[in-house]
């Protein structure tokens, strides 16, 4: 069974940075496809980054500023996320696949958040 842990959420100021992790366990190696998405209560989820093999995905919210990176010997993948605003507050989440990117864009999988397991989420608050 798949398991996803996030941590690495937390409080900073504008133009911060913070990295999120999101451990993976029941695979040898991260699934091949993963995504990282954010909600704000009253909001609707939204996908910000992808990854599926050596293929990134960012959304424009978040582009120049969000990398998404794998770490197949933990296995760990992360999300640096530098020049933080105060829109950039939410809960965050990462979502796993082992297949649903292989024959698909990634950034469609990503909108559609077609992913099959979930984590439990990591908060981050960005303060002006």
């Amino acid at each position: 069974q798949v398991q996803l842990v996030e941590s690495g959420g937390g409080s900073v100021q504008t133009g911060g940075s913070l990295r999120l992790s999101c451990a993976t366990s029941g695979y040898t190696y991260s699934p091949y496809c993963m995504g990282w998405f954010r909600q704000v209560p009253g909001k609707e989820r939204e996908g910000v980054a992808g990854m599926g093999g050596s293929s990134t995905y960012y959304a424009d919210s978040v582009k120049g500023r969000f990398t998404v990176a794998r770490d197949n010997a933990k296995p760990t993948v992360y999300l640096q996320m530098n020049s933080l605003k105060p829109e950039d507050t939410a809960m965050y989440y990462c979502a796993a696949d082992p297949t649903t990117c292989l024959h698909r864009d990634l950034r469609d999988v990503v909108v559609g958040a077609d992913f099959a397991y979930w984590g439990q989420g990591t908060q981050v608050t960005v303060s002006s």
